[in-house]
């Protein structure tokens, strides 16, 4: 309810070579386009095997590596799209894997982001703060994280950005600029 049709959004614009960093289960497999090729990667073991499961029965082929998002295994410009939903509010430093995501991306290569962030609305950031410390201690999972600006830092060029349900939801569409 809270990402509508976000996950469409998101994998719907993939092309070419695409690498999902933070797969989880796979819950974005089934709106990716035909004809892409498509790499997925995350930190958990039964994760990437709900995802292998989810695949299989979309009929899809994947390839699913399990590692660190701030050390992806890929060489430098190994991708046209790196797609990411929620996965940068679940780790412990997004810099490093924004960074990353940059460095595996192609020149003119995009990146595709959706994720929770902090509400611009004093009050409803003021409540996420407080679950924020739940969740921290819960599962790990920042509430009030705000990457539009490390994008940017990061050298990508903004070319969508759009925030949702007062504030929280935020879509971004960027790409790394050409040679």
């Amino acid at each position: 309810m809270l990402l509508d049709d976000g996950r469409a959004w998101v994998a719907g614009q993939a092309k070419g070579e695409v690498l999902e960093v933070a797969i989880g289960s796979g819950l974005n497999l089934e709106f990716y386009p035909a004809g892409i090729s498509l790499t997925g990667f995350d930190l958990s073991r039964p994760m990437l095997d709900l995802a292998r499961d989810r695949a299989a029965a979309l009929g899809l082929e994947i390839d699913l590596q399990e590692g660190e998002a701030h050390e992806l295994p890929y060489s430098d410009d190994s991708f046209d799209t790196v797609v990411c939903t929620l996965g940068l509010c679940s780790v412990p430093d997004e810099r490093p894997v924004i960074a990353e995501m940059y460095r595996v991306l192609r020149p003119g290569g995009q990146l595709l982001l959706l994720d929770h962030v902090g509400s611009h609305h004093k009050l409803v950031f003021f409540w996420q703060r407080l679950l924020e410390k739940n969740m921290l201690k819960q599962c790990g999972d920042y509430q009030t994280r705000r990457p539009l600006p490390l994008v940017k830092q990061a050298g990508f060029v903004i070319e969508y950005q759009k925030r949702f349900k007062l504030g929280v939801v935020e879509r971004v569409a960027a790409r790394k600029p050409d040679a």
